[in-house]
């Protein structure tokens, strides 16, 4: 994740809301806060970002502004970002052999999951022993038991009852680098490859691979998963990110339509898939 947390995109956007708001109502940050009993530089922060507005903040904000109507709204979307970004250290609290049944209601209640990927095979599509790897991994950098690891792998297996059974429909898109970062050592990586391949067969199961050296009209990014058109999440190295912000649930929508389009499906997919397999006996 380069930059700040994807929230903070969010924080400034009703930093701006509000800030139109005062602009609206013909008041300088001077008077606002003067009408707010508050130190002049708050108006500043929270317009910038910097600071999030509590409830009560936002309530007086309005009344000052005459803009009272807009409270519940407000609110709403100040309560939302709040909700949008979740630290590792947060997420894992309940550890990471329980998080794996976290969202299987979510699963469970959609219709269709859009998945992207560019670094790594998506959790539903792991083989155990890949899991197992990628775990390792977040528990020596987070600092989390390494003892859960087995148990987090096996427990994330749960997911892929949902596959092939058209409750939900998924699409998956990977770039190619996926399929060729190593995680586990060559055995580990020929049998997940092996198991994408015979996923990709399955009903209501599309897979499909953006190949190396292919001319972009779209560069890669960072993982997402589209919960039909409700919800959005992503993962990072720091954290976790969520929202239902329309707005934001059609750009990605937008995005994952580009990035299908440059991918390849069936047959063309196997050759991908056999190309990372000569890859991975090479090295």
């Amino acid at each position: 994740m380069s930059g700040s947390e994807p929230s903070e995109s969010a924080k400034r956007a009703l930093g701006t809301q509000l800030k139109e708001l005062r602009h609206g109502a013909d008041l300088t940050g001077v008077e606002l806060a003067r009408r707010c009993g508050w130190h002049k530089t708050k108006i500043s922060k929270i317009e910038h970002g910097t600071q999030s507005p509590t409830e009560a903040d936002i309530r007086m904000w309005a009344t000052a502004c005459n803009a009272e109507g807009l409270v519940s709204e407000l609110i709403a979307t100040s309560r939302e970002i709040d909700q949008m970004w979740t630290d590792y250290k947060r997420r894992h609290a309940r550890g990471m052999k329980n998080l794996q049944f976290h969202a299987m209601d979510l699963y469970a209640s959609s219709k269709l999951i859009r998945v992207y990927e560019s670094l790594f095979i998506p959790g539903f599509l792991q083989t155990v022993e890949y899991a197992q790897a990628q775990f390792t991994i977040h528990a020596r950098l987070h600092g989390l038991p390494l003892d859960d690891v087995e148990d987090a792998a096996r427990n994330r297996m749960a997911r892929k009852r949902f596959l092939g059974t058209g409750s939900p429909i998924f699409t998956f898109l990977l770039e190619a680098s996926a399929l060729a970062n190593n995680m586990g050592g060559r055995e580990v990586m020929a049998g997940q490859l092996d198991y994408l391949e015979k996923v990709s067969s399955l009903p209501y199961v599309s897979v499909g691979i953006i190949p190396d050296g292919r001319i972009r009209s779209l560069y890669p990014g960072e993982g997402f998963y589209l919960f039909d058109e409700s919800l959005l999440k992503q993962e990072f190295w720091s954290g976790a990110f969520q929202t239902s912000r329309p707005d934001t649930i059609a750009y990605f929508v937008r995005v994952f339509a580009a990035l299908r389009a440059q991918a390849v499906f069936g047959s063309a997919a196997g050759v991908e898939i056999e190309a990372a397999r000569r890859r991975l006996q090479g090295t």
